[in-house]
């Protein structure tokens, strides 16, 4: 059999980037053994995009810690790549042992993005594994998991089981079940029973006349599983090194997980609560660990909000004086305006300076509250002055747009916040640079705005061209995401299972790497749409009602539905609501909904 080496070694003129294909980096496990559990961990985007995924890592090496496990990998091939296999009749292979996929014991797939799906089953195709679960008598189990799991019901039926929220502990058990048991039906019924584990055969919807929803049978919840404590939690600290530049290609310590700050329109800080911290103690051991064992020289401090972890004001300085002299940079890539602090970010930048991102998200105050973003234009004004003030010369500002209730005066706040901060930068340097960049605002399933309506694709580009037209000047620069790819986004991340057709006609017609500006084919998906008669306006621009049931009803993601409609009627009215750490309890539910107790700090 052909492995991925002879590929290169007889083809290497035909691929763009052998790298990513080799397998043997720095820290990568190779069994000369047959291991008693042998899986693959499928990310289903190019190796750059994946080798920088912090899930995959982990997920890689608390698997092969065990030597009876072998977890390797798999990425979406390239065009290239993909050619040369079904050139050569070869099944999609994985990366260290070039083992077909068809012949191990599970394949794994993360969701990271809805727009990755076709790549999913190019992938399953490619490895001549069937797409429909129902399809599968044999072969290896197909399951899934991450951020998109929290709506998996529009690729649903292209999996064997899904795992809901945290997913080390529960990979884990999954992995001991595959080693006890043989056949495919046992193993199924056990990992059944597993916290956090959905198996879409065992449930059905039933349709009302206007096509929404009028049943979920069994009504029987599936809670999400949840990692208590970060510090006993598992972490790699010899990750593999690869040999190409990744999308993150330095050590990724994640600080905390979760996040208090309510914004409405975020999924993550949904669905991730309660936020549970690393000691300062535990995250330096595992940056200097890291740094040993992979010659890294850049270091980031990971999080959905980094500047909220409590003890930061004494971890930063304790770090610098371990990094700098030996000239590694740390990086904290999410910055917010009313937590940031100018003396923390010299610390920072003593070895490696760059710009400032910041996300006011909104242009006006009165959309930031519709929002619940709790930051004001006065924080962003004064975090500009202290920071140009202070040698920085750019600073990058995020959007959104399309937001519920947005009107032209919040979207023309966006140009005039951006000139307010450019003007205060004139002040201090002549170099001073402001990147506004907007992304289209999707709904998202466990959030306040999952009932709202998306805003048309031609509104979207109306808005962008209304920013576009009146942010000119020297200084001054506008990026923005394409509308058609975000439109599609919301269309699959509010969908139920009636999206599997379209989704699995979409890429039989050639539909795949969907987030590729290149590859993004919009005339296929609607021939998609209209082949499998589903209108995709239901899903993107209709507003729900109250009593609705939605397709992931089913899943309980520990935050109450009653306290998003809560704060979705918050949001209709402009009415904030604070951080729980800063008020006390606010009655989101997610507490008393955990059979565990958890860390939520790391200073114990």
């Amino acid at each position: 059999m052909l492995t991925y080496q002879d590929l290169l070694e007889k083809h290497l003129d035909r691929i763009e980037k052998p790298g990513r294909y080799v397998g043997t980096e720095l820290n990568s496990v190779h069994r000369q053994e047959k291991p008693k559990v042998h899986v693959a961990l499928a990310f289903p985007d190019i190796y750059e995009v994946g080798m920088s995924h912090l899930g995959l890592k982990i997920l890689y090496h608390i698997a092969n810690e065990n030597p009876n496990y072998w977890a390797e990998r798999v990425f979406a091939p390239w065009p290239d790549m993909e050619n040369l296999l079904v050139e050569k009749g070869l099944d999609l292979m994985t990366l260290e042992s070039s083992t077909p996929l068809k012949d191990l014991d599970l394949v794994g797939f993360t969701l990271q993005y809805e727009l990755s799906y076709t790549n999913i089953l190019r992938m399953l195709r490619l490895a001549s594994i069937p797409r429909f679960a129902k399809d599968r008598k044999n072969g290896p189990l197909v399951i899934a998991g991450g951020p998109c799991a929290f709506n998996p019901e529009p690729i649903a039926p292209f999996f064997d089981a899904i795992v809901i929220g945290d997913g080390e502990e529960v990979f884990l058990e999954i992995l001991k079940i595959l080693e006890n048991e043989t056949s495919r039906e046992k193993r199924l019924k056990k990992i059944a029973l597993l916290d956090g584990v959905y198996l879409p055969s065992e449930y059905s919807f039933t349709y009302n006349n206007d096509g929404t929803i009028k049943s979920i049978n069994p009504q029987k919840k599936i809670k999400k599983a949840i990692v208590a404590d970060l510090d006993k939690a598992y972490y790699p600290t010899s990750p593999i090194v690869p040999y190409l530049q990744t999308v993150h290609d330095r050590v990724n310590v994640e600080v905390f997980r979760g996040c208090l700050r309510g914004c409405r329109f975020c999924q993550a800080g949904m669905i991730y609560r309660p936020t549970r911290e690393r000691s300062k103690e535990e995250i330096t051991r595992l940056i200097l660990e890291s740094l040993n064992r992979t010659g890294y020289e850049e270091v980031s401090l990971t999080s959905l909000s980094t500047a909220d972890y409590s003890g930061l004001s004494c971890l930063i300085p304790d770090l610098m004086q371990v990094l700098e002299p030996e000239k590694i940079s740390l990086s904290l890539p999410s910055l917010r305006i009313d937590s940031f602090s100018v003396d923390l970010a010299k610390e920072i930048e003593k070895v490696k300076k760059t710009g400032l991102t910041f996300a006011p998200e909104a242009g006006t105050q009165r959309m930031r509250d519709v929002i619940n973003k709790n930051v004001t234009e006065e924080d962003l004004l004064k975090t500009a002055e202290a920071a140009f003030q202070n040698g920085w010369h750019h600073i990058k500002l995020y959007f959104m747009i399309g937001l519920p209730g947005e009107t032209d005066e919040d979207v023309l706040g966006i140009v005039e916040l951006a000139k307010k901060v450019l003007e205060i930068g004139r002040r201090f340097t002549r170099r001073a640079t402001v990147t506004v960049s907007t992304s289209s605002f999707v709904p998202k399933s466990h959030t306040p705005f999952q009932w709202c309506a998306q805003d048309h694709r031609d509104e979207l580009k109306r808005k962008q061209f209304l920013i576009k037209d009146s942010l000119k000047g020297r200084g001054l620069k506008y990026s923005w995401h394409d509308p058609e790819i975000s439109y599609l986004e919301g269309v699959i991340s509010r969908g139920d299972r009636r999206l599997a057709e379209v989704i699995a006609y979409a890429e039989e017609h050639g539909a795949r790497f969907d987030t590729w500006q290149e590859y993004f084919k919009p005339l296929v998906w609607s021939e998609a749409f209209k082949a499998c008669g589903i209108d995709p306006d239901f899903y993107a621009l209709r507003k729900r009602d109250k009593d609705e049931i939605l397709p992931w009803d089913y899943l309980d993601s520990g935050v109450n539905k009653s306290f998003l409609w809560q704060e979705y009627e918050a949001a209709l009215e402009g009415k904030t609501t604070a951080d729980c750490r800063d008020v006390g309890c606010i009655g989101c539910g997610v507490c008393p909904s955990l059979d565990v107790a958890v860390n939520l700090r790391g200073d114990k």
